[in-house]
């Protein structure tokens, strides 16, 4: 059992090294999106200047909270795009009958999805928030809580995506709205909590995983309590769990679309 675990483990880092071979093939392009990403996401770095010199806090938030929350969105999203790509492009695979070259392969079906691509640009997003927390917010006992909180954080949005995508087995249309539920979370993680009350804040805890992705561990970086880092942690596997089992339950309802593809 643990020598099939570790085996399945060890393709999938073969698949990802094989994958950032390939896109460095042409390092101009490569390094360029990188560099893109970098500076994209420090344009906003302005927006947040100008706005905390008129407020000294704007939904409870200090400039240097809401740079640590800027870091951990864009360092989640971006290991989570950098290792589990085609979980964000499920509903594409389904619905062009795509998955019949991965389940032809003697190798876990949702693993090799979910692992078969790279974005290259999500490098950049990874390196930015890493960027942002050591140049504006680093203490050392800090420094791990940030690296724990960016794999449980990405964790969350592969496995939030994954689930909105398995959607797609059961109903055509809902690569549309699973796209928007993600880009969702994604964007209200870029902004304080407290700006959101009633129904929104609802939301953003309780049906798009906001809260438990980035917010939640940000309050525990700035103010560190263990029955929360307990509950992220707990979060997390839950969802990675619910998100396996709607995938495997889709899958069974999957109709192929007679295509074939080799897959090396």
């Amino acid at each position: 059992m643990l020598t099939a675990v570790k085996n399945q483990w060890r393709v999938c880092l073969l698949s990802l090294k094989y994958n950032m071979m390939r896109q460095m093939l042409n390092k101009v392009t490569f390094l360029s999106n990188i560099a893109f990403m970098m500076i994209n996401n420090a344009a906003f770095i302005v927006q947040w200047v100008i706005l905390f010199r008129l407020e000294k806090q704007i939904g409870g938030y200090t400039f240097q909270e809401v740079m640590l929350l800027w870091g951990l969105s864009a360092s989640s999203y971006g290991l989570s795009k950098i290792v589990c790509a085609r979980a964000f492009a499920l509903p594409e695979l389904i619905i062009g009958g795509k998955l019949d070259a991965y389940l032809v392969i003697p190798k876990n079906v949702l693993l090799s999805v979910i692992t078969s691509e790279t974005n290259t640009s999500a490098i950049g997003d990874l390196l930015y928030g890493i960027v942002v927390f050591c140049v504006v917010c680093f203490r050392i006992d800090r420094l791990f809580l940030f690296l724990l909180f960016t794999i449980t954080g990405a964790v969350i949005i592969a496995s939030f995506a994954l689930l909105m995508g398995s959607l797609t087995f059961w109903f055509v249309r809902a690569n549309v709205f699973g796209d928007h539920m993600t880009m969702g979370m994604i964007s209200f993680g870029t902004y304080p909590d407290g700006l959101f009350h009633g129904g929104v804040r609802f939301l953003i805890y309780f049906v798009i995983p906001a809260g438990m992705a980035i917010y939640h561990p940000v309050h525990m970086m700035m103010r560190f309590d263990m029955g929360g880092l307990l509950t992220v942690a707990g979060y997390a596997a839950g969802i990675l769990t619910a998100a396996v089992f709607v995938f495997y339950r889709g899958l069974r309802r999957y109709a192929s679309g007679s295509l074939m593809e080799a897959r090396m």
